[in-house]
């Protein structure tokens, strides 16, 4: 490579994450800077549960203290990834069909999965061409950083009501699609709660295979729900069945799960990935150079964790109470419904950026404007942000401080 080959790699990677989306909390910070809250704080914009975490988890980590003393393999631990394909054979009918050993995975919380799993599935080129990941437009931050440092363009597609916030990727021009490595795509939905069914992930999984995209779904919601379980991309690409006979049923197909939200584990960081035999060896190899192991002990609780679903029905009816709370206060106004999955509102205020503001000054309740989960350059929604009307409420801490902060809600808004 030139002198002045190097000198314009240099310039290229120093501009690759121009793109990037701001952070949507220091964003927050800086709206109501100076602000002094008209009440004692609530803090309802992080999405970090508050619930108390099962007994059991401290009770694994100090019977297996002694292996922090030990490097973790990246594969984890035989009854990790055993309890993994229970868990998922219970809530999705995976059964054999998914082999523990050569297509689950151990991640430090998903994030970092979602994040490093583009650098892998994204070529240089793709058809010649630049490659493209897709993501709803609102969008986990993540997923715009992944694209960039793998060198592709972060496309976006607008998540509204009017499409009950699930992306039209069907509608999206072939020339596209045929040089998108990646698609990210989150059910239920942050921050919308939205739910896709068998239906419409069949038919995205049959997008996929059909342009040779990997689908990675982001299901760290699954297990919070209103009324009926959501279903999930493995137990979808069963039914479909494989694209030929004898084909992994899961080849394309990458999804993501996490003992933060299911199990009140945010701290923990620890969570799985699982898909098709052929991309998760690759993963394998990548994450054995290039990324970080979960602890044994963490692994010992995480097993407990995902073998036990009784503590995780606990907490789903916990949250159903809130939001039975959040119907009761907030009524039919600002575009309420009971979000089918997760446990965030997003309510239409009109203007997210001056309610938040508005409540922090009133009612000292500190809620996260939409507009700071989305972006304007989106397809289907051209020149406007589709979060900018809406506020993210996190319905994360007890019940009494939910009622309280609902109740000053509907009395600032």
């Amino acid at each position: 490579m030139t002198d002045t080959e190097i000198h314009a790699r240099k310039r290229a990677d120093a501009s690759r994450f121009d793109a990037l989306p701001d952070s949507p909390f220091p964003r927050l910070n800086a709206l109501i800077e100076g602000i002094e809250p008209g009440k004692p704080p609530l803090i309802l914009s992080l999405g970090e549960p508050q619930h108390s975490f099962p007994d059991f988890v401290l009770d694994e980590i100090n019977a297996n203290a002694a292996l922090f003393g030990k490097y973790p393999p990246i594969m984890g631990t035989p009854d990790f990834r055993k309890s993994v394909q229970g868990w998922l054979t219970r809530r999705f009918g995976v059964g054999d069909a998914l082999d523990p050993d050569t297509q689950i995975l151990p991640v430090n919380g998903t994030r970092e999965a979602l994040f490093n799993m583009a650098l892998v599935a994204t070529p240089p080129e793709k058809n010649g061409q630049r490659p493209a990941v897709l993501m709803p437009n609102p969008f986990y931050q993540c997923y715009a950083a992944a694209a960039l440092a793998a060198g592709a363009e972060p496309v976006y597609l607008a998540a509204t009501a009017e499409n009950r916030f699930l992306p039209d990727f069907w509608s999206l021009p072939e020339d596209l699609l045929a040089r998108t490595s990646v698609i990210y795509f989150c059910s239920p939905a942050n921050p919308q709660g939205a739910v896709a069914d068998m239906d419409y992930l069949k038919r995205l999984i049959a997008l996929t295979r059909e342009h040779g995209i990997l689908l990675a779904l982001d299901e760290c919601y699954a297990d919070i729900y209103d009324r009926d379980p959501p279903p999930g991309a493995l137990q979808a690409a069963l039914e479909l069945g494989p694209a030929k006979p004898g084909a992994d049923p899961f080849d394309n197909l990458i999804v993501f799960h996490s003992l933060s939200k299911r199990s009140s584990l945010p701290g923990l960081r620890s969570g799985f990935c699982a898909g098709g035999k052929a991309f998760m060896t690759r993963f394998r190899a990548f994450r054995n150079i290039g990324a970080p192991q979960v602890p044994l002990p963490i692994l010992a609780a995480s097993t407990a964790a995902w073998n036990d679903d009784a503590h995780a029905a606990e907490n789903r009816d916990l949250y159903r109470r809130k939001i039975d709370l959040a119907e009761s206060i907030l009524g039919n106004r600002f575009g309420f419904y009971r979000p089918a999955g997760g446990f965030f509102l997003w309510l239409d205020v009109g203007d997210g950026e001056a309610a938040a503001r508005e409540l922090w000054a009133k009612g000292g309740v500190k809620v996260l404007p939409g507009a700071y989960l989305s972006r304007e350059d989106s397809i289907g929604y051209e020149g406007a942000n589709p979060g900018a009307a809406y506020i993210r409420v996190a319905l994360v801490d007890n019940e009494e401080k939910t009622g309280e902060a609902l109740t000053r809600m509907a009395e600032v808004l």
